[in-house]
């Protein structure tokens, strides 16, 4: 009895491993930079129709955009083709900067749960 239930688990477990998604981040600038709240409103209300994408936020005071997405259904590239539909050319971030990026938003959101 004991068997067939950890063979249960077992199968189980390596089911939801399988169904794991591979979500990642990428930063972008663009070309012309994002400068308004109209920016901002045109490039997540066009990008977020791109297939696998999670979630889109942008900063206007680095002027970078921001995207989760779905590593399964779709690529960098066919996210940079999503900018150029609506006039924008983009750029991806270097690692190096979004380190640096993550460390300060990790930074300034302690300090917003700590107010």
């Amino acid at each position: 009895m004991k068997t067939k239930f950890m063979m249960l688990l077992m199968a189980l477990c390596l089911s939801s491993l399988a169904d794991a998604k591979d979500i990642r981040k990428v930063v972008f600038k663009t070309n012309p930079e994002m400068h308004c709240a109209n920016c901002e409103n045109r490039i997540k209300n066009n990008l977020r129709f791109e297939k696998g994408v999670k979630d889109i936020q942008t900063d206007l005071k680095t002027k970078e955009v921001t995207v989760k997405y779905d590593a399964d259904k779709t690529t960098v590239e066919n996210l940079i083709a999503g900018f150029e539909k609506i006039k924008y050319r983009a750029t991806v971030v270097e690692k190096k900067d979004q380190a640096e990026a993550d460390a300060v938003d990790s930074i300034s959101g302690s300090t917003q749960k700590m107010e």
